[in-house]
């Protein structure tokens, strides 16, 4: 009986760890969704991150904890440098220090510009967002989450 006990907590706290390193949620637009030829707009890509959690900065001041970090790419549209919001510095049990991180729903900009010769009707934006979740105890292997934000174009 303590065998099948014992078996059934491992399982609910696998269980927990990996609905909670898969919480964070991922959206994002450009401008109000229609960018002009020739002109710019603002992106936007949000982390929801549930309570509980929190995410490592992009600078988060302790060299065992993993940046987060968003590459942006586009076939024809040209992008800016990714704009991070600056962490808040917490105490966790497994750090002596203090690390910058990221907590509930934290936004992350930057500029789409269009040239006036761009082709197609839709841009497209790739974005990859490296990040590393981690409760107040114990912090989960990095991931990586694609996301894909669009825009007409007129």
């Amino acid at each position: 009986m303590k065998k099948y006990i014992i078996s059934a907590l491992f399982t609910f706290a696998f269980l927990f760890a990996a609905v909670s390193i898969n919480a964070q949620t991922f959206n994002g637009s450009i401008g109000n969704g229609t960018v002009t030829r020739g002109g710019s707009a603002r992106a936007t890509i949000v982390m929801d991150i549930p309570g509980g959690l929190h995410v490592n900065s992009n600078r988060p001041n302790s060299e065992y904890a993993i940046p987060t970090t968003i590459r942006v790419s586009s076939p024809g549209a040209k992008v800016g440098a990714v704009s991070y919001p600056r962490g808040k510095s917490r105490r966790f049990q497994f750090s002596d220090d203090a690390i910058s991180v990221y907590e509930g729903r934290t936004s992350f900009n930057f500029n789409v510009n269009v040239p006036a010769n761009f082709k197609g009707n839709i841009v497209r934006i790739r974005a990859v967002v490296r990040y590393q979740a981690c409760t107040d105890e114990v912090c989960y292997p990095p991931k990586n989450k694609e996301i894909t934000l669009t825009a007409r174009v007129r």
